[in-house]
């Protein structure tokens, strides 16, 4: 039966990656198969895998068609934790494509890597959350 893992960030630089990621969204590493090349990312409280980051040459792409999605739960949460990652190392992008009033902001990893920050509670599902 086929079933989907995790996704997996393509990064320049693995242990800064690691860095980045793993105070961003309290991971651990993983012991298994990690290698020069590869880091798997679990949740601190042991429920498993989250993320993969795998060394890439190729650059990160400025629009890409797939990136991770951040949730928080308020406006002022939002701002706090875009704060928080700027701080880690990540950087705002002048992102020509918001809406008018957007429920999201748009930053980069340290390699450059898009990902947004996602006030649920200004989502356009009027703060419905997504359901597992």
């Amino acid at each position: 039966m086929l079933r989907l893992g995790i996704p997996v960030i393509g990064v320049t630089d693995v242990p800064r990656a690691v860095e980045f990621w793993t105070a961003a969204l309290d991971l651990v590493v993983a012991e298994e198969w990690t290698s020069e090349t590869w880091r798997t990312l679990e949740h601190a409280d042991g429920s498993g895998q989250a993320l993969g980051l795998l060394y890439s040459e190729s650059p990160a792409e400025p629009r890409p068609r797939l990136h991770l999605d951040l949730f928080t739960d308020s406006a002022e949460e939002q701002r706090a934790e875009v704060r928080r990652l700027t701080g880690l190392g990540a950087r705002a992008v002048d992102w020509e494509l918001y809406p008018p009033d957007p429920d999201f902001v748009v930053l980069a990893d340290p390699d450059g890597n898009i990902f947004c920050v996602v006030d649920l509670s200004h989502a356009p599902s009027g703060g419905d959350r997504p359901t597992a």
